[in-house]
């Protein structure tokens, strides 16, 4: 019969080692702390709090009790002592996007380097559900919020802000609201690369893009218009795609635009979803049709031809938005500001193909 383990790796006996005023699930504290290595509540938090007046040998035994207790400290409640919860709130559209991805990491960054925690949630472009996020948030006192908004009515943040929640929006403005906001250019954006395709003797171009009623498809298919009506072309009503970017209800409005007695030659899609998708039709064409799509996709550069892309810097939006959520938090700002960043149209070969029809 084997013998039994020996003591310290027997979880019935490390619980017997928690002091006699604890139970199991409940945090060590800096009185079990105190109790354990024999000292006062004063002495364990010059400790933890690194101030000086603590004999080395003192130091010794609070550090290896609080090694064995797994103690740590509670720094929620030491900051809302100062008025901070040293925490702020990120609420994107969806976290899997890649488009997200450099754009969180931004805001992380600032976020660690002004010493707070960042707490991010996905609305899955639902309304309601950004609404629940963002006042679950506020509930857990955050100091800020930088919320890419999936609804058109944010009234419901005005109690938050008036007292004192430092709010930025992202990508799309506020809705109903006066607030600080940080967008792409997605209307000059669009237009530069519908002017790029027409500079390479497109005529019939179409358009496939997301729902009308967010801010940057809108924003993007004026874009489009525009650059057609500059270059005097009348634009189809079957040329023009806007919906969800699910797979299936695009790749049917690519195949529509890309069929009949008059297709259209090149193809300008509204954000990297949409892109991946008609990259996947145009594929299994017997014709060369030219693409340029907005945002930047992964690979996009090892592909034949490469795909030509207006390309948003999505790090800047995030760390613009959240430099200015501090200096909010700061009180160095004097009112709400809109503030566009340029895009840059990246040539790689798909937008430079000429007219195959």
């Amino acid at each position: 019969m084997p013998e039994p383990a020996p003591r310290a790796d027997r979880p019935a006996d490390r619980l017997r080692d928690r002091p006699s005023g604890t139970r199991y699930g409940n945090r060590p504290t800096m009185k079990d702390v105190a109790a354990r290595a024999g000292v006062g509540l004063k002495t364990v938090s010059r400790v933890v709090n690194g101030e000086p007046g603590v004999t080395p040998d003192t130091e010794r035994r609070v550090q290896e009790a609080i090694e064995a207790l797994g103690f740590r400290r509670n720094d929620s409640a030491r900051v809302l002592r100062k008025g901070r919860t040293a925490s702020i709130g990120l609420i994107l559209e969806d976290l899997a996007d890649p488009f997200y991805g450099p754009l969180s990491r931004a805001v992380e960054e600032v976020a660690r380097a002004h010493g707070a925690l960042l707490i991010n949630g996905s609305s899955a472009e639902d309304p309601d559900r950004e609404q629940e996020l963002a006042l679950a948030l506020c509930a857990r006192r955050v100091d800020g919020l930088v919320v890419i908004p999936a609804g058109d009515d944010h009234r419901y943040l005005e109690p938050e802000i008036r007292a004192g929640v430092a709010t930025v929006f992202v990508d799309r403005p506020a809705g109903r609201i006066d607030a600080d906001v940080v967008l792409s250019d997605n209307f000059g954006g669009a237009r530069d690369g519908v002017a790029h395709l027409i500079a390479h003797g497109h005529r019939r171009i179409g358009f496939i893009g997301d729902m009308p009623r967010i801010h940057t498809a809108a924003e993007r298919l004026r874009g489009y218009r525009a650059a057609m009506e500059d270059a005097g072309i009348s634009v189809a009503d079957s040329w023009m795609s806007l919906g969800v970017t699910d797979p299936e209800r695009v790749r049917r409005a690519a195949e529509a635009m890309l069929t009949g007695p008059e297709p259209v030659t090149a193809v300008f899609t509204g954000n990297n979803r949409v892109t991946v998708t008609v990259i996947r039709v145009l594929a299994g064409l017997p014709r060369p049709v030219a693409l340029v799509g907005f945002d930047d996709i992964e690979l996009a550069d090892l592909l034949q031809p490469g795909v030509t892309v207006v390309a948003q810097d999505a790090a800047a939006l995030g760390r613009t938005a959240t430099e200015r959520l501090f200096r909010q938090l700061d009180g160095t700002l004097l009112g709400p500001e809109r503030i566009e960043l340029p895009t840059r149209l990246v040539t790689r070969g798909s937008g430079e193909l000429p007219p195959s029809v």
